[in-house]
């Protein structure tokens, strides 16, 4: 599943190549990924129509464009979805669900490699091979959308409270991987970057967040900024072809996990190799030397009642 560096680097692409331009139609080919709007396929489309382009947001993994009538276009990428900026005369993609034309761009700026002229044809285009993701209009949601306000800041938010986050952490006895994935605690940290960030504090998944110091959830925190602003230089991960940037780019920080994905490879830091474990219908890689399991808490014995 796209997780926040590879949702950022759309954002970023979208905000170069979008923004500004006016949507003068909109097909949907598919009704899926429009499940979540009241008006359907057909009002979605309608709504739209003549609707520009006024900035690029994200909160979480969730993207959002904020149009001129004070509405919002909400997406979610899902697990497979992939919006793309593309020439009109481009061939359709496969899985291609929902298409936007547009007209003009914010300040003449060119969307592909080729640098085509600025009032070139274009559309951004709504992939998704899978379907989980979608798109909806939010009423009145061009600052925050009401549908999102739920989702806690990311760490690399700068209004992102870091000693609030210290402080809920430690007062829950659920394990501190499973608190990073808690969206209404911290967004944007998804599975693979948990990992890498658990295994950078050496820490595993499992301790029990009031069992960690302040300095080691503020050390985990630090590392997860690291892990992802490491990631969004290098455009994200791409374990297939379907995590790509507006281009249709992929990143590649993949090269560059030292736990996800690496089960049985020796641990960079001491050699012993990577497990990997069932988590939450996922999995979780770590090294056992380095990221020893937590001991089970001890149950107070029960005391043993005197004869009469």
């Amino acid at each position: 599943m796209p997780e926040l560096p590879e949702v950022e680097v759309v954002r970023a692409g979208l905000e170069r190549h979008v923004v500004g331009a006016t949507i003068t139609r909109v097909e949907v080919l598919h009704p899926r990924p429009v499940r979540r709007d009241p008006g359907g396929p057909a009002g979605f489309a309608a709504a739209l129509a003549g609707r520009r382009i006024e900035a690029a947001r994200r909160r979480g993994k969730y993207l959002w464009l904020p149009l001129d009538n004070g509405d919002a276009l909400l997406g979610h990428l899902g697990m497979s979805g992939q919006i793309l900026v593309q020439p009109a005369d481009a061939p359709a993609e496969r899985h291609l669900r929902v298409r936007f034309v547009l007209e003009g761009s914010d300040e003449g700026r060119p969307f592909d490699t080729a640098r085509p002229s600025p009032t070139q044809d274009k559309e951004m285009r709504f992939v998704d091979q899978r379907m989980f993701g979608g798109l909806s209009i939010s009423t009145g949601g061009a600052d925050l959308p009401p549908e999102i306000a739920h989702i806690a800041r990311d760490p690399l938010d700068p209004e992102f409270d870091d000693d609030l986050f210290v402080r809920k952490v430690r007062k829950r006895t659920s394990g501190v991987k499973r608190q990073l994935l808690d969206q209404n605690l911290i967004s944007g940290v998804g599975n693979i970057y948990a990992d890498e960030a658990l295994w950078r504090a050496r820490i595993h998944g499992e301790r029990p967040g009031d069992r960690l110091t302040a300095a080691q959830v503020r050390e985990l925190l630090g590392h997860a900024r690291d892990v992802m602003v490491s990631a969004l230089g290098q455009g994200g991960t791409s374990f297939d072809a379907l995590y790509v940037n507006v281009n249709g780019e992929s990143g590649y920080f993949d090269r560059s996990l030292h736990a996800y994905g690496r089960e049985g490879e020796p641990c960079e830091r001491c050699g012993t190799p990577i497990r990997r474990v069932a988590f939450m219908n996922r999995s979780s890689y770590f090294c056992p030397v380095c990221q020893p399991v937590p001991r089970k808490r001890r149950t107070p014995a029960r005391p043993v009642p005197m004869p009469d």
